[in-house]
């Protein structure tokens, strides 16, 4: 199969799961148009490495990271357990984002758990809160909660990172916090998933922006630009790379999810159609340089590629 472009792709942000192991309510009957994902249905059955190279065969896939897919949290270290297995055993993926309640009174204890596993770099709670409930991930805005910021302040002592889902009325708020704390690198998700409108979203990113410690993740535009809108989903991504710079976005698929906006050839086209017209070097940094540096992968990403290029 030809490849599309030869650029190396490092996937910042994939999932694999499998409800027959583990239990996701978010994946679980019945399903509703409703809620802030919509109706999941469509994704609601195993995905692993094998299906996600089957999506990306005409792309140059040289890694991917997969991000905690929201199993229960009493499952947490056995949705690690069993991606690390597939990463001994399998080409992907490449490195682990795990979950962890970080406003748990245990925090430690979990964050030296999953730190202990060898592919795992950060962690992820998703955080979202909204006002609207079909927007809401959470009952409440939990970042504000000292317990839930002094878990936050654990990681740096345990070296992970921090990747943040959140909406861009708590950026401002959670920039004070973080700026607090240079020493833990923090990647926000799915740019920054402006479901507000532009002003808002913008206005929330240059807050995160400004500190040099946060990265951002260009993926998942369909949350916000529901139908997808490949134009508008153009225009997000060059805004966003405007305020975080080339060395500080990373492209990424969110897939199986992102499948419910987009097939994956035409989310990665509109990636690459959206910087097209930058340099080489600030082309693979976006696709590969970054998620490699700022995830500590230690890839090897030669430039030489034998594939067969359209």
């Amino acid at each position: 199969m030809a490849v599309i472009d030869p650029v190396p792709f490092v996937d910042a942000h994939v999932h694999f799961w499998q409800p027959g192991r583990l239990d996701y309510a978010w994946l679980t009957p019945p399903f509703a148009d409703d809620g802030p994902n919509g109706n999941v249905s469509a994704i609601a059955h195993d995905y692993g490495p094998a299906d996600y190279l089957d999506e990306a065969a005409r792309w140059n896939v040289v890694g991917a990271v997969h991000v905690e897919a929201g199993a229960a949290p009493s499952q947490a270290i056995a949705e690690t357990d069993w991606v690390q297995a597939a990463v001994a055993t399998q080409s992907l993926p490449t490195a682990i984002v795990a979950f962890a309640a970080l406003d748990a009174p245990d925090i430690d204890a979990q964050l030296a758990a999953q730190a202990d596993r060898p592919a795992v770099r950060g962690v992820r709670q998703i955080v979202n809160w909204h006002p609207d409930p079909n927007r809401t991930y959470t009952p409440r805005d939990m970042t504000t909660d000292e317990r839930w910021q002094h878990g936050f302040a654990r990681l740096a002592d345990h070296d992970l990172s921090f990747d943040l889902q959140a909406y861009p009325g708590q950026f401002a708020t959670l920039a004070k916090m973080i700026e607090r704390h240079p020493d833990i690198p923090v990647f926000l998700n799915h740019a920054g998933m402006g479901v507000d409108g532009e002003t808002d979203w913008r206005d929330g990113l240059r807050a995160l922006a400004r500190l040099p410690h946060v990265a951002i993740k260009l993926s998942g535009l369909g949350f916000a630009l529901r139908p997808w809108d490949a134009r508008a989903a153009r225009d997000r991504v060059r805004r966003a790379i405007d305020l975080f710079g080339t060395d500080r976005a990373m492209m990424a698929s969110d897939f199986p999810t992102d499948r419910l906006f987009a097939s994956f050839d035409d989310t990665l086209a509109m990636l690459h159609d959206s910087v097209a017209d930058l340099s080489e070097d600030e082309r693979r940094a976006l696709f590969a340089g970054n998620a490699n540096r700022l995830y500590r992968l230690g890839l090897d990403l030669a430039p030489a590629f034998d594939g067969d290029v359209r």
